[in-house]
């Protein structure tokens, strides 16, 4: 973030009178907003404000606040054109007793930076104005992007189609599969589902079970930063175990809760760790957070003999666990909760985290009555979409993370999750739109578009071998926020195909085309 602060202080500055309107505009009274945390909240912000990040169409929020790692927390409030009630809560920490209720919305009017009040940036651009295909046609053309591409391009505000080049062909959508996976777990479940790990104790045996949740964000590490804390279960279950007077358990584990094959298609991957209702840290073998690193062969098992240690530590002997199943008899001893589902939809898109991916398309197949197995979540994202009543044509899931090269969507369908994500009527839908990767700052962009529309793109990246995805959204030049998705097959070059992604999304964002 050092890197960034030169260009952004001076952002600042220049910036100041029009932000002050900006945030006397969204002043609700005293609503519990959440604290800045640094100085640089409010560097950011301007950056993005310059810009027009906070405008367009009544449902794009002020930018922050930002944690130390640079990740934009999820939005307390929303602009809307319309008063609503509403808003997801993405806060505290993960285990809480209870869940939070849903933070208020913000006022219903944003005054935009020009001046101008009520729904902001739904004019039409003057008369003569560059056609949107002569800007973007030619982009799309480069050799770079390979022989089978598709583009497409809508006004968030109105639904209008702007721009559509083979926008139902159905090609593979490597990564940008997560934004169709989280719109379809947050419809399932509602932004404030939280995932719990157990443990639990067998009448007469002494037989103790670390029951698994399918939380994909339970840590072992002694910094839980509000994530499940597997130090925080094992210690509980300790004080609960010396309570009743064992020192002495059998200790086993249940994964019971998903079905089918573990290991993803793909087969062994740095990418992704078999698929378990039961891990930790992502079955990681380094000490990392995200990103590709070789993953632990049987992550319930690893989990579990991490659970006996910290025990162990509390005073508690264990067996060596082995799988079990908890009966219905067991007496629960303690439990600890993932935050809300809103906040692992975020990380998901913003790290573009197969884990979480290929778990929430699982507790997606729960709720719909679908084995939780790769299969079963495919079905069940297909089931909660067509609910949602977004174009299905050509589109085909086969896991949740779009690692398998069979997935197939289509541009139109990309546009038409991000279009419904910021619907003001679906305010659960909105971490789809607050965990997309910040050009130039965060996740997946944090090094990309440093020299171009930094700030103003926000899109999830999809990349496999010969294929180059980019999804997202960005405000034009007249305020306007348009919702975009380029996809592209038989690529040879990456890095090129990349560039000419990037450069057809700053062009977007520097034209105030129609």
């Amino acid at each position: 973030m050092d890197a960034v602060r030169p260009r952004l202080a001076s952002a600042v500055k220049a910036a100041r009178p029009r932000i002050a309107r900006l945030v006397e505009a969204v002043r609700v009274g005293p609503a519990h907003l959440p604290r800045s945390r640094t100085l640089r909240t409010w560097q950011y912000t301007a950056g993005a404000a310059t810009a027009g990040l906070a405008l367009a169409a009544g449902v794009v929020t002020v930018a922050g606040p930002w944690d130390a790692n640079g990740q934009r927390t999820a939005e307390r409030y929303r602009a809307a054109a319309l008063e609503r009630s509403g808003g997801a809560d993405h806060g505290g920490s993960g285990t809480a007793a209870t869940t939070p209720a849903p933070a208020p919305s913000a006022g219903p009017v944003l005054v935009g930076l020009g001046g101008t009040t009520g729904a902001v940036g739904t004019k039409k651009s003057a008369p003569g104005g560059q056609a949107l295909s002569d800007v973007l046609g030619p982009l799309l053309d480069a050799s770079a992007l390979g022989g089978s591409h598709a583009a497409a391009v809508v006004d968030v505000a109105t639904g209008e189609r702007l721009y559509g080049s083979d926008s139902g062909k159905a090609l593979t959508p490597a990564s940008t599969t997560k934004i169709a996976t989280a719109v379809a777990a947050l419809s399932a479940l509602g932004p404030d589902h939280r995932l719990t790990t157990r443990t639990a104790l067998e009448p007469d045996t002494r037989e103790l079970v670390l029951v698994g949740g399918g939380d994909p964000t339970l840590t072992a590490h002694a910094g839980a930063d509000g994530w499940a804390s597997l130090r925080t279960l094992a210690a509980d279950t300790a004080k609960a175990l010396g309570e009743r007077g064992i020192h002495e358990i059998t200790l086993s584990y249940d994964t019971t809760l998903y079905a089918g094959p573990a290991l993803h298609p793909i087969g062994v991957n740095d990418n992704l760790a078999p698929v378990s209702a039961l891990t930790v840290d992502e079955g990681r073998t380094d000490d990392s957070a995200a990103g590709p690193v070789p993953r632990a062969s049987d992550p319930a098992a690893d989990a579990a003999a991490t659970f006996a240690g910290f025990l162990k530590e509390a005073g508690i002997t264990t067996t060596s666990p082995g799988p079990s199943k908890a009966s219905t008899r067991a007496e629960n001893l303690a439990t600890v909760s993932s935050p809300p589902l809103s906040a692992l939809v975020e990380r998901m898109l913003t790290n573009s985290d197969n884990d979480i991916a290929e778990a929430l398309a699982r507790h997606t197949a729960l709720a719909g009555g679908e084995p939780a197995s790769f299969a079963g979540g495919a079905r069940a994202i297909t089931t909660q979409l067509r609910k949602l009543g977004l174009p299905l044509s050509g589109a085909s899931f086969h896991d949740g993370s779009g690692l398998d090269r069979a997935d197939r969507l289509t541009a139109d369908l990309l546009t038409g999750l991000l279009v419904k994500a910021a619907d003001p009527d679906r305010p659960g839908l909105r971490p789809v739109l607050t965990g997309l990767p910040v050009a130039g700052f965060t996740g997946t962009l944090s090094s990309r578009y440093t020299d171009g529309a930094a700030g103003v793109v926000r899109a999830k990246t999809g990349t496999l071998t010969g294929v180059n995805t980019l999804a997202g959204t960005v405000v034009d030049q007249d305020g306007h926020l348009l919702a975009f998705a380029f996809l592209a097959s038989d690529t040879t070059d990456a890095e090129g195909a990349q560039s000419a992604l990037d450069a057809t999304a700053s062009a977007l964002a520097a034209c105030g085309c129609r």
